[in-house]
């Protein structure tokens, strides 16, 4: 993520971070990651229309951004979707859930990109069983486009503290097509203390906290270099680094300053929230999975369109044992008939955030 210059300043206290030099101005001025951020710029621009369709599609959101998805071209009119076992995060995530939800994503996106181009996409989930391809995709012509798709070089998952600002019911009822729209004061009361607690156990539980931090990206060198995990950049937050304020060890030691503030910070955004969406499943199996991934999609879209931000707080759903009082409450607060709650996410209005990193397309091809 990108720090504002209040949260950097916050974090330092008002203090100063870099002199007021040419060099340090040039420094401030030079911090955007443009290798990391070409993808949405070459989103679209391919011959081949399943080149196309799959340029948008890995713009679509996914856990810590690891991107888990690799695509075999099939023949003239096909490709083979595969999942990359080597991105995972086995502490948080040990079943793999928010995983397959981030593959479901990554095919609504596809769909719908193909179809504002003018092409229908046939889905075969699991073609053959679990252990192989994520899904076989046929393209034809003759589709419609889905005015969501107008929305996807829009999108955002805002990581920022929301206006305070109700979202108006006009709205939460459009958006109880695709989710659950919590409003209620009582409810969102609840559900920012469960999301809070979640949050911090996540945080101050040693072995998920190292998993996130191993995938931190610290400023724009790293961001080109892997662009995947969480990025940190911009030229506040990279002051901070030059400062020593931020740092891998820093954020690894929960008794350090800098932690604290970060803790302070989340605290904040997600105090700052007046409304909630929540996905739920009849079940969980993978095609439940897969199914809650592409309506989540569909729903950040549509948020998107209202002029509404959108972001995932689902930590309290994750499956390690120490979240597990968490998961029980989320259920108990959201979840009826024994369905599964798959995602939980922050709604209402938020600032204009930036793109998110992304490997090329050419990278995510297991031919071409």
């Amino acid at each position: 993520m990108t720090l504002s210059r209040r949260k950097a300043l916050t974090v330092i206290g008002g203090g100063t971070v870099l002199a007021a030099t040419a060099s340090a101005a040039g420094f401030l001025t030079s911090r955007t990651p443009h290798d990391a951020l070409a993808p949405w710029e070459a989103a679209g621009s391919y011959g081949d229309p399943r080149l196309n369709a799959l340029s948008f599609a890995l713009l679509a959101p996914n856990p810590h951004n690891l991107q888990p998805w690799i695509v075999a071209l099939e023949g003239k009119d096909a490709v083979t979707l595969w999942r990359d076992t080597a991105r995972a995060l086995p502490r948080t995530d040990p079943d793999d859930r928010q995983i397959i939800i981030g593959m479901g994503c990554f095919l609504e996106q596809m769909v719908l990109a193909a179809g504002a181009a003018g092409y229908s996409v046939d889905l075969n989930l699991w073609p053959d069983g679990d252990q192989g391809p994520i899904a076989q995709a046929v393209f034809t012509g003759g589709a419609e486009a889905d005015p969501l798709a107008g929305q996807i070089m829009q999108r955002r998952s805002c990581k920022e503290p929301f206006e305070p600002a109700p979202v108006p019911a006009v709205f939460a009822n459009e958006l109880e097509l695709y989710a659950d729209i919590y409003t209620d004061a009582g409810m969102v009361e609840a559900l920012k203390t469960l999301t809070w607690q979640a949050w911090m156990t996540e945080a101050e539980t040693p072995r998920t906290l190292q998993e996130s931090v191993d995938l931190m990206r610290f400023g724009k060198s790293e961001i080109n270099a892997n662009p995947d995990g969480i990025d940190l950049g911009g030229p506040f937050l990279e002051s901070l680094m030059l400062a020593g304020v931020v740092s891998r060890r820093v954020q690894s030691d929960t008794q350090s300053a800098g932690f604290r503030q970060g803790v302070e910070i989340y605290r904040e955004m997600l105090h700052a929230t007046p409304a909630y969406a929540a996905l739920t499943s009849p079940a969980n199996t993978r095609a439940d999975q897969i199914e809650a991934g592409r309506r989540w999609l569909r729903l950040n879209l549509k948020c998107t369109e209202l002029g509404l931000a959108l972001h995932p707080v689902s930590q309290c759903l994750q499956e390690f044992a120490e979240m597990k009082p968490h998961y029980d409450r989320a259920h108990s607060l959201l979840s009826t008939g024994g369905k599964t709650v798959q995602m939980l996410g922050r709604l209402g209005y938020g600032p204009r955030t930036p793109r998110t990193p992304r490997w090329p397309l050419e990278a995510k091809l297991m031919n071409g």
